[in-house]
């Protein structure tokens, strides 16, 4: 019986309906329709002749309905709505409007000028789920070849099938010192200087950070000590309180050396430039396809044209 329901009554049928109590008779409900005055009535008749019943009193003015009109009006409100917001989806999903990305990183620092650059995302993809994966992973490259997550900020690229990487942007990693520490006065500062010290950094595999990876394992020398905490602003606080040193990105220690809390030198022990590294956005080739996906990295490439006056100035 409900098959036969469902079967007989179509959309059109509901649509006809709402459009005569809108407008109250044939003709106007017609012009809002694009259809002719005999097409509705014919519509009208279907209905009566199925249920039995005269579904709109078609002489009164303006129409009215009887109990199986207004029930079948109250079907229109439930149905058309929901009609309507699965035919908008659908048009978004074929247009690649909506997805999800996932994103990793590598990068604890990251999230300060991805963030900003996540919020004028949705702005203009308000229907793609933005999500972070949990932690930091051993093996992330490979995860994202295994779509455990979509997007991987990255300092060091590895060479996989099916994964790309855009180059993001160029950074120092600098040297924080507090403002009384006794190598803010030395003019050049040795590798050998730094062993003496407690390093402050992230809780992440040694190989993982800058100044272990490219200073302090090169020249077989550990730090005297290592502390780590979550939290930049913490690891700030522990070095203006002079409990260690620390290495930072230039965009997060410029913050805060203009505020006067911590001092920053060039690891010219390095080399003269200094420790400079490359950011990388590594994803599936595959996903460039997706319509909201290529938006992302054409914003992803708009932001590192405008970061790269940075070294231009």
């Amino acid at each position: 019986m409900f098959y036969w329901f469902i079967s007989m009554l179509e959309l059109r049928h509901l649509k006809t309906l709402i459009a005569l109590r809108e407008h109250g008779s044939l003709v106007a409900a017609a012009t809002d329709l694009c259809l002719t005055p005999s097409a509705i009535s014919h519509q009208l008749k279907e209905l009566d002749h199925w249920y039995g019943v005269e579904v709109v009193n078609r002489r009164s003015r303006p129409v009215s309905f009887s109990n199986v009109g207004e029930r079948l009006l109250r079907l229109a409100d439930d149905v058309l709505p929901q009609v309507q917001i699965a035919q908008t989806d659908i048009t978004r999903i074929v247009h690649g409007q909506t997805g999800r990305i996932i994103f990793s990183s590598e990068c604890h620092s990251c999230f300060d000028w991805l963030m900003p650059l996540l919020n004028q995302y949705r702005q203009q993809y308000p229907d793609v789920d933005l999500d972070f994966a949990a932690g930091f992973e051993s093996n992330p490259h490979e995860l994202l070849q295994n779509a455990e997550f979509d997007l991987l900020i990255t300092a060091d690229p590895i060479a996989l099938k099916g994964i790309e990487y855009f180059p993001i942007f160029e950074y120092e990693s600098r040297l924080v010192l507090s403002t009384t520490h006794p190598l803010v006065r030395k003019e050049i500062i040795l590798v050998e200087d730094l062993a003496e010290q407690t390093l402050i950094t992230y809780p992440v595999d040694k190989h993982r950070l800058d100044i272990m990876a490219h200073l302090f394992i090169p020249a077989n020398i550990q730090p005297k000590h290592i502390r780590t905490t979550d939290l930049t602003q913490m690891l700030i606080q522990l070095v203006a309180s002079g409990r260690g040193i620390a290495a930072l990105p230039d965009w997060v220690v410029n913050e805060y050396e203009q505020k006067g809390w911590v001092v920053s030198r060039r690891l010219d022990c390095v080399s003269p430039q200094g420790l400079r590294r490359t950011l990388y956005a590594g994803y599936r080739t595959e996903d460039k396809e997706k319509n909201y996906f290529e938006g992302f990295l054409k914003q992803l490439e708009k932001f590192s044209k405008k970061r790269a006056m940075y070294y231009e100035d």
